[in-house]
């Protein structure tokens, strides 16, 4: 019986966790198809690389079910070998060897070379700047730093992925303009902490710096921010928002808490008075503007005297946009000292009571964009409807403007003005104008 030879066997990318976990899928995936490899993302393949999450409780036992899935499917015959990287290898990935050895081998989050090696390719360092992107043409994620320097009590991100490396911003460059040149429209600047940026490398935070460079490239239309430390903001850079009509009016901000006493457990390096002062300058400087954050409940010794705090401040400030998430136990984090004295069915119950909040106030807010224009971006045909979004909305995690298929034609990647008519919680509906 004839086998197939090495370079036909087709290599299958599965990517768990966040965009910066895709981004690096994606470099993964250029990598392979240089050397000459079949690389296809979360498809069918014969050889499967995992690139996993390790970040809290949900995360990594979604990466261990899909180890265990594969390794199944190794048993049944339907993969050769099994690969895997990313955050949950790197940060156990002694456990793993011993209670998932099926699995051919594991790598950290630092360990490319190693793994194309191992899938019988060479690092290419000629490369830099270059992706296989996943996302549809139009939009891409630029990863402008790795790892983190903050000392955020409850997150292992420093511990997985190490001190704050900022690319260079040549590179950024380099790279933006090569997405440009293959059809990217929008760029999504995405880091574990871009406010950093540049700390390292240029002993200032230049994040102003590469948006000046950024918005000269032809073909890019919208760039967007996400991830952004609430400490040490560069105000430069809502200067630059303000006056530069390619930077979306959109922030990603996560800020966790407003009570002074967890923040202060958090180490987050400040308080509910200098943060209202920050969110206060951002929306006096640009009117309008749609800010996302991020919220942990259940954290140790949060009281109900804190989430009530917590509850009131959101119907205070009205965030456009806004995620919650229960507080996750990380031995290893300066918070698993702390005892973890809330219930997981508390913790689910705060979640539950903040994201109602927040989807009136979406509703309330939406309702107020009926019967005003908006430009869009067009990202896919979805049942009756093309699905856009307005430079307000970032994809996967915020809203979608739906417009009936049946009255007009749209590319997927073109921008058009679209009339809201109907709103809901989290989805706009309107015509093309």
């Amino acid at each position: 019986m004839r086998t197939k030879s090495v370079g036909k066997k087709k290599i299958n990318i599965i990517t768990l966790g966040c965009s910066k976990n895709l981004y690096d899928s994606e470099v993964l995936m250029s990598q392979l198809k240089a050397n000459g490899k079949k690389v296809v993302h979360e498809q069918k393949g014969d050889i499967v690389v995992i690139n996993t999450c390790g970040f809290i409780e949900n995360a990594k036992e979604e990466s261990i079910n899909t180890i265990l899935e594969y390794v199944r499917q190794k048993e049944q015959g339907k993969v050769e070998k099994i690969f895997v990287t990313g955050c949950l290898s790197e940060r156990y990935k002694t456990d793993l060897e011993k209670e998932i050895p099926d699995v051919d081998q594991y790598f950290g989050t630092r360990e490319l070379p190693l793994l194309l090696k191992a899938l019988g390719a060479d690092y290419k360092h000629e490369l830099v700047g270059e992706r296989l992107t996943t996302t549809p043409k139009h939009y891409a994620y630029l990863k402008i730093a790795e790892g983190c320097d903050r000392p955020c009590s409850f997150c292992a991100i420093p511990m997985i992925r190490g001190k704050y490396q900022s690319v260079p911003l040549e590179d950024l460059i380099k790279e933006a303009k090569f997405l440009a040149t293959n059809g990217t429209k929008e760029l999504i600047l995405i880091a574990q902490d871009l406010t950093y940026y540049g700390l390292d490398l240029y002993k200032k935070r230049a994040l102003a710096d590469l948006l000046k460079q950024l918005v000269k490239i032809d073909g890019i239309e919208w760039i967007r921010l996400h991830y952004a430390f609430p400490t040490g903001f560069p105000k430069d850079v809502l200067e630059l928002m303000k006056n530069e009509p390619k930077i979306c009016n959109y922030l990603d901000i996560p800020l966790q808490h407003i009570s002074d006493d967890i923040l202060t457990s958090m180490k987050r390096g400040t308080n509910k008075e200098k943060t209202d002062k920050l969110l206060k300058e951002i929306r006096d400087k640009i009117p309008g503007i749609a800010i996302r954050t991020a919220l942990i409940v259940g954290y140790p010794g949060e009281t109900h005297k804190h989430f009530e705090e917590l509850k009131n401040w959101i119907k205070e400030q009205r965030f456009e946009r806004l995620g919650c998430f229960t507080y996750s136990h990380e031995e290893n984090t300066t918070a698993h000292a702390l005892k973890d004295d809330v219930t997981e069915e508390e913790k689910i119950n705060r979640v539950n009571e903040i994201m109602d909040i927040q989807s009136q106030i979406s509703w309330e807010l939406n309702q107020e964009k009926i019967n005003k224009t908006f430009k869009c971006i067009i990202d896919r045909k979805e049942g009756g409807y093309f699905i856009g979004r307005t430079e307000y909305d970032s994809p996967d995690v915020d809203n979608e403007v739906l417009i009936p298929a049946t009255d007009t034609y749209l590319s997927v990647g073109s921008f058009v003005n679209v009339k809201v008519t109907r709103a809901e919680e989290f989805d706009l509906y309107g015509e093309v104008l």
